[in-house]
């Protein structure tokens, strides 16, 4: 048994009954929904066209929201159905993030995840999801895929049908008949913060903030349409109209549609991605330098690197928690741990390390000198887990192309390496290093920088098919993040502190400035990772 959805466009009026139905079946909060219904419009006036789709969850055989989530909050029934316990949900927002249907939201009620979950308690008890019986046109079709005598077979039997973004393996079982890629594409409309016929302009909950920059609302139209050379007042702010009707009416177009959520993991992400590389690279310094060139850390020297990783892991951990949008359940990732999710490994990962420093620091304080290489030596291994376990996280988020980079697990690696070796440079101003060890860390910094820069330009000049992907990096290279990338992450980031290691003389002043801004373009570099791919529409 597979239950699934046949959406049949040829019968779809869009008149949004299945929205309305599943609000008031699942009590779903305003401002969000498991179910909506995207209007487009084609052609130029007067030879045009509407389109509707019906979006939702597509309950796919290979749903990446159920691999991703750690705390086996969402997960397939035998049936087929992808269904959710919000009581097991820490609000982490990963499967939004692996979504690719941009079917899932916060409810602001109750700060857990939720989405279309096929009605499942109505199936249980032999009935039909509401939107199937609230639809006039019967164009929604539910039922068993797998029965050849149910009507849901015999429509994928009789005719062609196309599913969304096939590209993303997902194996999706909400199918459409006759829709248009206008309209099942997400890259081939715009977002627009306004629309002719109506938008929902007000975010509620974790979108709040991001529905407040929405410039338009539906009165605005009018004012547009009356007003159309002039300008307008919104929020004391001026808001210039469109200088043609033909803005709105040309090309294609979305007039109806959900709101945007927004940077789902903001800057706590960011933040913590560079923490837990300052974390992890101030252990694989030592370790570099004792293993490859025979350069030894005294007990004192041990105990300040256990202390400044122990000092960046908490930060990493309570920025982690921080991002949760429930806070309060944050050990669920521990004690109710699905082990195909990134973030349980990594959880257990930094856990683990955080107790590998403690030991380092109690050898340290102890002197127990026979345990300082064999410590240092499985605290590396860990600590290098610790320093890529986020690309493999990322890389279960399905819906962001340019966290699916091969180079990723590089990027991240090489950062932690660099980050170790700024912050030594930046600490040997405070704590007294072996000459040897601060000769070590000039070259070490030089090559990892120059190691970062090639794979930072890899990732983003790399030739790509996936048009999301090309949008994001396109975004980067010559779009909002250009200046960011150029003038921060490669230019202060990345040239100052190599000039700075190759000319000028190894005194305190110079390793500050060249560990700060090394550091700086490690955190601005991992902002630019983390926010634009997040600023492409799924939907």
């Amino acid at each position: 048994m597979k239950y699934g959805f046949v959406i049949d466009n040829r019968k779809c009026i869009g008149c949004h009954a299945c929205t309305t139905a599943c609000k008031s079946e699942h009590e779903v909060p305003v401002g969000v929904n498991r179910t909506w219904v995207k209007n487009v419009e084609t052609g130029v006036f007067p030879e045009t066209k509407r389109l509707f789709s019906v979006m939702r969850c597509n309950h796919c055989s290979d749903a990446p929201c159920v691999t991703i989530c750690p705390t086996e909050a969402l997960y397939t029934r035998s049936d087929g159905i992808v269904d959710f316990d919000k009581d097991r949900c820490i609000g982490c927002k990963s499967c939004m993030q692996a979504c690719p249907y941009d079917a899932l939201y916060i409810d602001p009620d109750t700060n857990t995840a939720a989405k279309c979950n096929y009605c499942a308690h109505r199936i249980d008890v032999g009935l039909e999801p509401a939107c199937v019986n609230v639809c006039p046109e019967h164009a929604i079709i539910s039922g068993d895929m797998e029965n050849p005598t149910s009507e849901i077979a015999q429509l994928l039997a009789a005719h062609d049908t196309k599913v969304r973004k096939a590209e993303k393996n997902t194996k999706p079982n909400l199918f459409y008949i006759k829709a248009e890629d206008a309209s099942l594409n997400s890259h081939a409309s715009t977002h627009n913060s306004y629309s002719l016929w109506g938008a929902q302009n007000r975010g509620v909950g974790h979108f709040a903030k991001e529905a407040e920059k929405l410039a338009f609302s539906n009165s605005d139209i009018v004012a547009e349409l009356v007003n159309i050379n002039g300008g307008y007042q919104d929020n004391g702010k001026t808001v210039t109209a469109p200088k043609s009707i033909d803005v709105l009416l040309n090309d294609v177009k979305r007039v109806y549609d959900a709101p945007k959520k927004g940077i789902l993991w903001g800057w706590e992400v960011s933040m913590y991605v560079w923490t837990k590389a300052i974390a992890a690279g101030i252990i694989l310094i030592p370790f570099f330098a004792n293993i490859f060139f025979d350069i030894t850390f005294t007990a004192h020297n041990l105990v300040v690197a256990a202390s400044i990783g122990l000092l960046f892991l908490t930060i990493t951990g309570i920025l982690l928690i921080k991002d949760l949008d429930r806070p309060d359940r944050f050990l669920y990732v521990l004690l109710r741990p699905h082990w195909s999710s990134w973030l349980v490994k990594g959880g257990y990962a930094i856990s683990v390390y955080g107790i590998l420093l403690t030991g380092i620091f109690l050898a340290g304080m102890l002197n127990l000198t026979p345990w300082f290489k064999p410590l240092l030596i499985v605290t590396a291994i860990v600590a290098s887990i610790v320093a890529i376990y986020t690309a493999f996280l990322f890389a279960q988020a399905r819906a962001r192309d340019l966290w699916q980079s091969k180079w990723l697990s590089a990027h991240m690696f090489i950062h932690s390496v660099t980050a170790g070796a700024a912050g030594y440079l930046l600490l040997s101003s405070i704590f007294s290093f072996s000459i040897d060890f601060i000769t070590f860390l000039r070259p070490t910094l030089l090559v990892s920088l120059g190691i970062s820069a090639l794979i930072l330009i890899l990732e983003i000049f790399e030739n790509h098919d996936a048009i999301d992907l090309n949008r994001t990096i396109q975004s980067i290279r010559s779009g909002p993040y250009r200046s960011k990338f150029l003038f921060l992450v490669l230019g202060v980031g990345h040239l100052v502190p190599m000039l700075l290691l190759l000319i000028a003389a190894p005194i305190a002043p110079v390793f500050i400035v060249t560990g700060l801004t090394v550091l700086i373009g490690i955190y601005i570099s991992e902002d630019i990772w983390v926010s634009a791919p997040q600023q492409i529409q799924l939907s």
